[in-house]
């Protein structure tokens, strides 16, 4: 624990980044997180992340944001899949012409399906290269790299997994954690959804329920991100020595690409 000021502990919280705390003062909780996105704002205005209460910079040049701290816990993957509050709120994002706009004000970064795929064979370890399977994942990947025009990419979350979804003790859902965010395909927020937590069987029925007709091209793009997704989740789990999880992963991308 340690004090940016006299008045505030921050206590780190255990997260990928590093950059998160439960910040405390007499009986006041925040949570603090340092250098987090400046579309926090934004988003706070729209109800889709807990409320924004300052933002201050300390001496060292690093900017703090503290948002009301929520007694809740994560979603669980059965609730992602089942969860009318995670449709409305992708919908949400993905339908908001002025989150686009101030993603792009702040030089929100445009990913095409094509980044994705390079993100994923950048530096990629020797064992995954070696893997048949995954190699067999990501050929198919990029022989089917899918079509669709920057005019129509939207606010993405670009990390919308269970360990980035709240709920509070008031059953409020948010969508937390958005260094990720990017504009690019909803098929991406949308294929990380359906590849984790919904049987393949049922994607249709979630893609109706989302408000949009599941036609080929759309159901082809979320088929094609929720791989990638997979594979990129695999790569991560893999620098980190999460073999037990990165092996969890392996077999939920053979329940969807069965080679």
């Amino acid at each position: 624990m340690f004090k940016f000021d006299k008045n505030w502990n921050l206590q780190p919280i255990k997260g990928d980044t590093g950059k998160a705390y439960k910040g405390m003062r007499d009986s006041e909780r925040v949570f603090i997180k340092r250098n987090s996105t400046p579309f926090l704002a934004a988003l706070s205005r729209e109800g889709l992340t807990p409320k924004l209460l300052w933002t201050k910079r300390t001496g060292d040049g690093d900017v703090l944001t503290a948002q009301e701290w929520l007694d809740g816990r994560q979603l669980t993957p059965t609730e992602m899949g089942e969860s009318p509050e995670v449709i409305r709120i992708l919908r949400h994002l993905h339908e908001s012409d002025s989150l686009k706009s101030m993603l792009k004000r702040m030089d929100g970064r445009e990913k095409s399906a094509f980044d994705f795929l390079s993100d994923y064979a950048s530096d990629l370890p020797e064992d995954l290269k070696n893997n048949l399977y995954l190699m067999r994942v990501f050929r198919y990947l990029e022989d089917h790299l899918p079509s669709f025009h920057s005019v129509y990419y939207t606010a993405c979350h670009g990390d919308a997994i269970h360990n980035n979804w709240l709920i509070s003790q008031e059953n409020e859902v948010y969508l937390v954690d958005w260094d990720f965010s990017v504009l690019a395909d909803p098929a991406l927020d949308m294929g990380t959804i359906l590849g984790h937590y919904v049987a393949f069987d049922y994607w249709e029925y979630w893609v109706e329920a989302y408000g949009v007709e599941p036609e080929e091209n759309l159901m082809d793009r979320i088929y094609w991100y929720a791989g990638i997704n997979l594979l990129l989740q695999i790569k991560r789990c893999y620098l980190k020595y999460e073999r037990e999880q990165m092996n969890g992963y392996i077999a939920q991308l053979k329940r969807i690409y069965k080679y």
